[in-house]
């Protein structure tokens, strides 16, 4: 009964992709204070609705070409600015590697996110590897939750999640060129002469 007035609500999905941009931003405003579990939580939260946007769009049925394109796209920047307010606390607190590692991290994000589309617009499905969105989510969760002064447990799991998020997003991004690398051999096309088209948007990675 929910679902239904849901959908016959005038709710859209980038409503829901707009909420998700908030509730990141605050998160970033949050953790650049040095206000962790509160950005952690702004954190889950905004995420959690770009979760939900894409999947209110398919059972709704008010899905849009450009809505998939903005979610991937609001994907890209929330992620990103949540990352630069991490990496400008380490640097606050004068630990250099880990906010470069904070970079490595929206390289790789990017790189992985980038991969699957590229993948997709030669005709091949890529969703494998181990830190797609809903991973990376996960852990920075777990490290802004129980980061030092956060107040959970008198933890310091940031940087570690930091540090681990790095790791897995340069290992899935060769997983999934290996992954294409084989699946093209596969079907016995020269990827040098692979037409060069545009990449199309990712609408989960």
């Amino acid at each position: 009964m929910v679902r239904s007035r849901l959908i016959e609500s005038r709710l859209t999905p980038n409503a829901i992709s707009m909420v998700g941009l908030v509730g990141n931003l605050a998160a970033a405003v949050l953790i650049w204070q040095g206000l962790y579990f509160l950005g952690g939580v702004a954190f889950i939260i905004g995420s959690v609705m770009d979760t939900l946007d894409g999947r209110y769009a398919r059972v709704s049925g008010k899905g849009t070409l450009f809505g998939a394109f903005l979610d991937s796209t609001l994907d890209r920047v929330e992620e990103g600015v949540v990352l630069t307010a991490v990496a400008y606390r380490f640097a606050l607190s004068g630990d250099e590697f880990a906010a470069a590692m904070c970079v490595v991290v929206v390289l790789g994000s990017l790189m992985v996110s980038y991969t699957r589309a590229r993948a997709e617009a030669l005709g091949v499905e890529c969703k494998v590897g181990l830190a797609t969105r809903p991973v990376r989510v996960v852990i920075l969760s777990v490290g802004l939750v129980f980061a030092k002064g956060a107040g959970v447990f008198d933890a310091d799991l940031l940087a570690p999640a930091i540090y681990a998020m790095a790791a897995l997003t340069a290992f899935t991004v060769v997983q999934r060129v290996w992954h294409v690398r084989n699946a093209l051999s596969e079907r016995g096309a020269d990827v040098q002469q692979a037409p060069v088209e545009p990449a199309v948007p990712a609408n989960d990675v």
